[in-house]
């Protein structure tokens, strides 16, 4: 090999574990494409070569050139070969593999902010997302993975899966092993600034509906509404908290907040630590005969476009979902593209005041 050649790509490829071998030989020859070793207008290697190179059978390489000619990297001429199109290099896309659980709903506000702020970050970068599901062995030859809102031992397992060296990024929690970054929403300052625009408003009596703590956010948000109780010596009550088993109330946790509501000392303000615990709580301060916010204000997480809308209107903490989207996308891009390190983001939520947050009455 003289100075100036590069070293050949096609070697043997071996079977990728939930992936057909085609699909091996897909990525292999898109690698030499990406690479240069393949120009746009060059003539590839006849389908016997290939699957000589390659290690394959004839089957298999015909069937990768096949995919490869329908995605638009190759043409095919008659008498001529096969040829990389001009463009080939422009669309020869990334692939990012989306991670979510089983029971998360792409309709969602959370979920569908997020996963918007990553469609635009792809198509402005010519990156394919694929969804795929925590639990499951991946399926696609991925460049790199976004693990959305997973709990620990989500991020442990997927690893485990992950061919070595394939980055991970971690979306909406914090990770806890060193060689897995994340892009997080400050969930601690999520509930300092709660706390702290209830007290400038004179409430001492601050209660919190909160879930449970197997996700990062949840553990951050509780830690920050203790945290600021401590710091602004607010009298702190297990009493005025109310632990959800999950994102709604279920019927006994219902009956344990329609207790706390009815008792002598109920809270004058709560801190709903999500959207639907907010509307739970809604409900219950209309069953029980009290008013928003004359007799109990009430503060939530995350700004759909109904939180506008409720009777009263919400004060709420708005996450920047998209931008955790966006960001997410770009940092693996550049991590791949660029070969630089990733490190952790945070960013910070707003504050939204609206009319369910006032002064507490006095009683």
């Amino acid at each position: 090999m003289t100075v100036d050649q590069k070293p050949n790509p096609l070697t043997p490829v071996a079977a990728t574990p939930g992936q057909p071998l085609y699909k091996s030989v897909q990525d292999s020859l898109v690698g030499a494409i990406r690479s240069g070793h393949f120009h746009p207008g060059q003539r590839i290697p006849s389908t016997k070569e290939l699957s000589r190179q390659l290690s394959v059978s004839l089957v298999t390489a015909h069937r990768a050139l096949q995919e490869l000619v329908a995605d638009g990297f190759l043409e095919r001429s008659q008498g001529r070969g096969t040829f990389v199109v001009e463009r080939a290099t422009a669309v020869a896309k990334r692939k990012f593999g989306l991670v979510l659980h089983r029971e998360a709903s792409m309709a969602d506000y959370y979920h569908s902010q997020i996963l918007e702020g990553m469609r635009q970050a792809g198509r402005d970068d010519a990156i394919d997302l694929l969804i795929l599901q925590f639990g499951e062995q991946p399926r696609e030859a991925c460049d790199g993975f976004l693990l959305i809102n997973p709990r620990a031992e989500e991020i442990e397992q997927f690893s485990q899966k992950t061919t070595r060296g394939v980055p991970r990024l971690v979306v909406g929690a914090r990770s806890h092993l060193e060689d897995v970054c994340s892009v997080d929403v400050d969930n601690v300052d999520l509930a300092r600034q709660a706390v702290e625009h209830l007290d400038r408003l004179g409430h001492r009596r601050i209660g919190y509906v909160g879930s449970a703590d197997d996700l990062s956010n949840n553990r951050d948000r509780r830690e920050g509404f203790r945290r600021t109780f401590k710091r602004l010596q607010l009298p702190q009550s297990e009493r005025h908290t109310i632990d959800a088993a999950s994102w709604r109330l279920s019927n006994d946790e219902k009956m344990a907040l329609n207790r706390l509501l009815a008792g002598k000392d109920r809270p004058t303000a709560l801190l709903a630590g999500g959207y639907y615990l907010a509307l739970d709580v809604y409900a219950a301060v209309a069953l029980n005969g009290l008013r928003i916010p004359q007799d109990i204000s009430i503060v939530g997480v995350d700004d759909p476009p109904s939180a506008a809308h409720l009777s009263p209107p919400l004060t709420t903490l708005r996450q920047p979902l998209v931008q955790l989207g966006h960001s997410a996308v770009t940092i693996l891009r550049d991590a791949i593209e660029h070969d630089r390190p990733m490190n952790d983001q945070t960013l910070r939520p707003e504050l939204v005041i609206r009319e369910s947050s006032s002064a507490p009455a006095k009683l």
